[in-house]
């Protein structure tokens, strides 16, 4: 079954649906960002699928085409503040519900990649591995994605000493050694640099 087929399936008992997904969880540095997405039924974009499947020119061709075609859509971040108080999962699903929240459409389901169900104010349906299977989580995980990417250019432009545009923050090997050559920057996330801080 395509992507676009899947949710066709779901629209019958939810006329409106969004696709929600996040990009950032695993990075040492820089805010976590979510996507929500909604399509109306008829709506196909060739191509789509998780975003980690793509490469970055395609994910940006797509980005556009998603912006165009999507009815309603909405990306929005939880800070690295946030992330340091609540922790990352919860930094993550506050994101999701902020996109949501800010379609300005109250979904008749929301359609969440992976398995922890967020606090949304609409029905919740939960899809392990969904940016693979469900075109509206699809779109939402590329929004989430280039957004972010974009977001850690302009860190990287910032702070250039940590080469941000290279890994995207995550915790490559030239990553951590530029953590531990300049030290922690005030975007780097505290809790993630413990055991590395630590033992370097």
């Amino acid at each position: 079954m395509g992507l676009f087929e899947y949710d066709s399936e779901i629209r019958a008992s939810y006329p409106v649906i969004c696709g929600v997904d996040e990009a950032g969880r695993g990075p040492l540095a820089g805010d976590v960002y979510a996507a929500a997405v909604i399509f109306d039924e008829g709506v196909v974009i060739e191509g789509i699928n998780d975003s980690k499947k793509l490469s970055e020119k395609k994910r940006e061709l797509l980005y556009d085409e998603i912006i165009s075609k999507a009815r309603a859509y909405c990306v929005a971040t939880a800070s690295v503040e946030e992330i340091e108080s609540i922790n990352i999962l919860n930094a993550a699903l506050l994101a999701m519900k902020r996109a949501v929240e800010g379609l300005g459409i109250t979904p008749d389901m929301a359609l969440v990649d992976g398995n922890r169900m967020p606090d949304f104010d609409c029905p919740v349906q939960t899809v392990v591995k969904g940016d693979g299977l469900s075109a509206s989580i699809a779109a939402a995980s590329i929004l989430a994605k280039v957004s972010r990417d974009r977001y850690m250019a302009e860190l990287a432009a910032k702070y250039p000493q940590y080469q941000f545009e290279k890994h995207k923050g995550y915790g490559t090997k030239l990553h951590n050694e530029l953590i531990l050559k300049y030290g922690p920057s005030p975007v780097h996330r505290m809790s993630f640099l413990k055991k590395l801080l630590k033992n370097g």
